[in-house]
């Protein structure tokens, strides 16, 4: 009994050693300790922010990649599909941009913490400065979800709130 429980030991420490060094990343770490690994993803994705364009699809202004996303339910001409998809595009590349400046933003605002090196002058500029791509990032989706409502009428608009609420 006792040899058989000593040959299972090393088995077993070397499953525990390798449960602890190989753990379930598929959650992953963020680069930038202040951002969990999920929002740093998103901003580095340029998936960032969506919730910023509640007010906008609350009031049937929607973001293009959904409207994009329901093109033939909603009947989309060719000039539709080319100026929401331009519209798509944009807003893609100003979230990209944007998640980049509060990535670097972020990493420097957790650096100047924890080497203390925080002055009053360096707090407030990049406060301010995350405040700014907070604001330039709800301005891009808003804009996105303005040019694309304009570009639908109003049966297309009511076509696609109903299809948003079955799913």
């Amino acid at each position: 009994m006792l040899k058989t429980l000593f040959s299972f030991l090393p088995v077993l420490m070397a499953t525990l050693i390798y449960a602890q060094t190989h753990t379930d990343t598929s959650a992953g770490h963020s680069p930038a300790r202040t951002l969990t690994y999920q929002q740093y993803q998103a901003y580095l994705k340029g998936e960032a922010g969506e919730e910023l364009a509640r007010v906008a699809e609350m009031n049937h202004y929607p973001l293009p990649d959904k409207v994009l996303k329901w093109r033939n339910e909603l009947d989309l001409s060719p000039i539709q599909i080319k100026k929401i998809t331009e519209a798509s595009a944009y807003l893609r590349r100003r979230r990209l941009q944007i998640g980049g400046s509060v990535i670097d933003t972020e990493r420097m605002l957790d650096s100047m913490f924890r080497y203390n090196k925080v002055q009053d002058g360096g707090l407030i500029f990049y406060a301010n400065r995350y405040g700014l791509y907070q604001g330039e990032l709800r301005n891009a989706l808003l804009q996105a979800c303005l040019s694309t409502q304009k570009l639908l009428s109003q049966k297309q608009i009511d076509r696609y709130e109903g299809l948003q609420k079955r799913n």
